[in-house]
């Protein structure tokens, strides 16, 4: 489960990189933000 989370965490942190190079800031930092609560390291939102 967490090799999972850690996956869904990376893919939203580079979303949010996509979206901030396309100038969409708000998006971009959710995006960001998200990943971060959802990896392994951070605090799971699913635990």
């Amino acid at each position: 489960m967490a090799f999972l989370l850690w996956i869904l965490a990376v893919v939203l942190v580079i979303a949010g990189i996509v979206a901030l190079t396309r100038r969409q800031m708000i998006w971009g930092l959710v995006l960001i933000v998200l990943g971060f609560l959802v990896g392994p390291g951070g605090v799971s939102i699913f635990t």
